[in-house]
């Protein structure tokens, strides 16, 4: 599959997802960048936003395995991950696979689940892999998890930590709807609901080839110079307390890659890198002086200092030349 098929692959199923999501188009993209790059999404808003909504139709507009499980305090990581049991009638002990054997798994309200529970997604989301009473089983490649959680609420919840936040390509909030928007909504709900008419418009094949095809969009060298010494200044900036991985380096890095390909390119511009330096960055960042480290807004504004600051390079050999 070259470039152009993502593209063409992409836009067929925004098109389909747009038949019941309104006016969120940016949302709809990013939520496609990771998908094709085997990403994760952490959905963060208050309820009623679409939230649950947006996971349900992108999964419906794919012709593959979808699971959605509602996190509670008393859910078991055996949920999730599967168990083996007796059966009595074989005689023997078989596994039942859990929820993460599907390819989209929706994690609605993951923050109201003990740590314990949300730890078992650590190696699922990370290795697509599953380890159950020490035999290991693997997930199949084209496995995305979409997390759901209200950040208004904190009684029953408990707060993700950093190395789950750091699995999620993607942190980002659905926003509330303009007045247009808002008329547009009421008028396609108001006799059914579209979501029940969304057919699928891609296979779990046609996913897999674009997530194994990508990488083929060129990087030149002044990008990959470009997107560490961001990185690097997220480490030494003043106000940041933790800054990015080597994992969200290459986050950002693959996550512009699909990003080309969405704006008809075969290579990375430094404008791809500024607009999704804060969806992949700003929930692995801690700054020093917030209430748990992490307060959106001032993350955001430390970001735009960090990116105003840094050198642009010049877009004149950023098309040619061997990686």
């Amino acid at each position: 599959m070259n470039t152009m098929n993502i593209k063409e692959l992409a836009l067929k199923i925004k098109q389909n997802v747009s038949k019941v999501i309104v006016g969120k188009d940016e949302i709809i993209d990013l939520s496609l960048i990771a998908l094709i790059t085997s990403g994760h999404i952490l959905l963060e808003d208050v309820p009623g936003m679409g939230k649950t909504i947006l996971a349900k139709t992108l999964a419906k507009s794919l012709n593959c395995s979808f699971r959605r499980i509602q996190f509670t305090p008393d859910l078991l990581p055996s949920d999730l991950t599967g168990i083996n049991y007796y059966n009595q009638k074989h005689c023997e002990f078989q596994f039942r696979p859990g929820p993460v054997f599907s390819n989209i798994l929706l994690a609605d309200e993951i923050n109201r689940a003990t740590p314990r529970t949300q730890s078992s997604l650590l190696e699922c989301m990370e290795e697509r892999q599953v380890t159950v009473d020490g035999e290991t089983r693997v997930l199949g490649k084209a496995f995305m998890v979409i997390a759901t959680q209200n950040p208004i609420e904190t009684q029953g919840t408990f707060p993700l930590p950093e190395a789950q936040l750091d699995r999620f390509l993607f942190k980002i909030s659905m926003g509330y709807p303009s007045n247009e928007e808002g008329v547009k909504i009421l008028k396609r709900f108001i006799a059914d609901n579209p979501l029940d008419d969304i057919k699928p418009v891609a296979s779990a094949d046609e996913i897999i080839d674009a997530q194994n095809s990508y990488s083929k969009v060129h990087v030149s060298d002044d990008i990959l110079k470009y997107i560490l010494e961001i990185i690097e200044k997220t480490r030494n900036h003043p106000d940041i307390l933790l800054g990015a991985s080597p994992r969200a380096s290459l986050a950002l890095l693959k996550a512009c890659q699909v990003y080309a390909v969405l704006q008809d390119r075969s290579y990375i511009l430094p404008d791809d890198i500024k607009y999704l330096a804060k969806p992949v960055l700003g929930h692995r960042l801690i700054l020093k002086n917030s209430i748990l480290g992490r307060n959106a807004g001032n993350t955001e504004s430390v970001l735009d200092q960090i990116i105003s600051g840094t050198a642009v390079p010049s877009e004149d050999n950023l098309s040619k030349g061997p990686r």
